[in-house]
């Protein structure tokens, strides 16, 4: 396992290297090493695998034979002690049917309902997702890496480390609009909705429908644009690298934004004033979610906070509950992905952070549970969202460069099926929305910008999206413990004892500017 452990955390290094603006000689080296590392990583996990397979197949087929006998043997042993006598309450059954029949009474025997199916909806549920066909379109038109998604009706808005804003039109599949203004990598984006952007727009003399999108940059800025003609309209100079943002839709509303020093800042909506600064974490904000009156924020060194909104107040948020990465088992700063990603509803929120499973926590007792997003420890999980009734939950394998988003019924966490298709790239960020039709659509975001848009069931057309199962996936949610939490530390200890060479020095000392570009 050591040497899978190496091999994992090498890839892991060669995947942040790619993402960077340029690269060195020798890190341009080291990335061209990726094929034969992976090459080597699936040998050795094909191996591991191997003789634990067998031993699986092995107990089946076992199992099943003793069950064949044991069968065998009651079947007989039921032949051998049959007697007229077992055929007694027959006979008698037949006898009352006789006399009920001449006493020209008929009785019908009462039919008992059998209990209904608890599983009856989560098949139907999987059913409709095994036949699912999506068709993919590629939006081009960013230099970089996308780090950022939203969606507003019929446009996509999509942010960028190249410094610009994008607004793309989905029926058509064409950019819209390019909102440049930033002097530094676009790290997220949010949408208000559409109230509280008539409040803005009125106040500014803009049109009654006008919709407002803001985007966050490591330029320290938050800036407010129109859609409809991709104006500027207003700038917020937060003093701090901007990592995460979220619109607060409580009373006159609120403007969230998260740093990469850990600090959390509120803002007044319509004024644009600073309402509330407030040291949230230890390392960047790089989650961010409003839910009702509650905001939840995440942070690169795995801790977890909930704040309940006190509009009114001098400072809006006051802080009911704080999970470290001891609880959250989140911690470890050199994982894909660079932090944390998180989407919650109600008292659980599901948390991504770079490893192959997703951790569920109840935030307000603190229990955590481990969902597993990947059958093997190389893979990766970048991001998690929700739609209405259904978890997706990225997945990136490292050993064989494939991706795919993986769908699980809740509240049960149940899997449901998974989605990819060849040559899908890591992804990275992820939004999704319903047409008037009632109809998926989605985008992603990572090295390329992705529409998926759900084809009707009666179209006859092959979708572009291939959907399976993984039989490894089902009935994974688990309770953390504190040896696994004690196992996967030191894990990582043994792979920060590996001797790093010069690049990697390098990789560590730019660790925090990648979580920061990564959002």
């Amino acid at each position: 396992m050591g040497e899978v452990r190496k091999l994992q955390k090498k890839l892991r290094q060669i995947e942040n290297l790619e993402i960077r603006v340029s690269l060195t000689p020798e890190e341009r080296v080291k990335v061209s090493k990726k094929a034969e590392l992976r090459s080597r990583l699936a040998e050795l996990l094909l191996q591991l695998s191997g003789p634990q397979q067998t031993q699986c197949i092995v107990g089946e087929e076992e199992d099943k034979m003793k069950r064949q006998v044991e069968e065998a043997a009651e079947h007989h042993t039921e032949h051998q002690t049959q007697t007229p006598a077992q055929k007694i309450p027959r006979k008698d059954e037949q006898k009352k049917e006789d006399r009920t029949e001449s006493s020209g009474q008929t009785h019908t025997i009462p039919h008992t309902p059998s209990p209904p199916d608890p599983d009856a909806e989560f098949r139907s549920l999987r059913s409709s997702w095994e036949k699912a066909k999506f068709r993919l379109r590629v939006l081009e038109g960013h230099s970089d890496i996308i780090t950022c998604v939203a969606a507003v009706e019929n446009l996509v808005i999509s942010g960028s480390r190249d410094t610009t804003v994008k607004v793309w039109h989905v029926p058509t599949a064409t950019e819209q609009r390019n909102l440049g203004g930033h002097s530094g990598g676009v790290t997220c984006l949010c949408v208000p909705p559409a109230e509280y952007c008539r409040r803005v727009a009125s106040a500014l003399c803009l049109g009654e429908k006008e919709r407002l999108v803001l985007s966050g940059s490591t330029d320290c800025c938050v800036r407010i644009w129109t859609l409809s003609s991709g104006q500027c309209v207003k700038s917020i100079y937060t003093f701090n690298t901007v990592t995460s943002l979220s619109f607060i839709a409580e009373g006159e509303g609120y403007i969230a934004t998260g740093s990469g020093g850990g600090k959390l800042q509120v803002w007044d909506w319509l004024s644009q004033e600073n309402r509330q600064s407030v040291n949230a974490h230890l390392d960047a904000v790089t989650a961010l979610q409003s839910q009702g009156p509650l905001v939840v924020s995440g942070s690169a060194d795995g801790g977890v906070s909930v704040w309940e909104v006190r509009d009114g107040r001098a400072e809006p948020l006051r802080r009911l509950q704080q999970w470290g990465s001891e609880v959250t088992g989140c911690g470890g700063g050199e994982e894909v992905g660079g932090g944390l990603r998180l989407s919650a509803r109600g008292d659980r929120v599901f948390l991504a952070c770079g490893r192959a499973s997703v951790r569920v926590l109840d935030w307000r007792t603190g229990t955590v549970s481990r969902l597993t997003n990947h059958s093997s420890s190389a893979g990766v999980t970048d991001c998690v969202n929700q739609i209405p009734g259904v978890l997706i939950g990225s997945s990136f394998d490292l050993s064989s460069g494939e991706s795919s988003l993986n769908l699980f019924a809740v509240p049960q966490c149940k899997y449901l099926v998974s989605l990819t298709s060849s040559e899908l790239p890591r992804i990275l960020c992820f939004a999704a929305w319903l047409t008037p039709s009632g109809g998926h659509r989605w985008v992603t975001g990572g090295r390329s910008l992705i529409v998926w848009e759900q084809l009707q069931g009666n179209v006859k057309k092959r979708g572009d999206v291939t959907v399976r199962r993984d039989s490894r996936l089902d009935n994974k949610l688990t309770e953390s413990d504190s040896e696994e939490e004690e196992e996967e530390q030191s894990d990582d200890e043994e792979e920060d004892s590996i001797p790093q060479d010069a690049s990697d020095s390098e990789e560590a000392a730019n660790s925090s500017w990648l979580r920061c570009v990564l959002q």
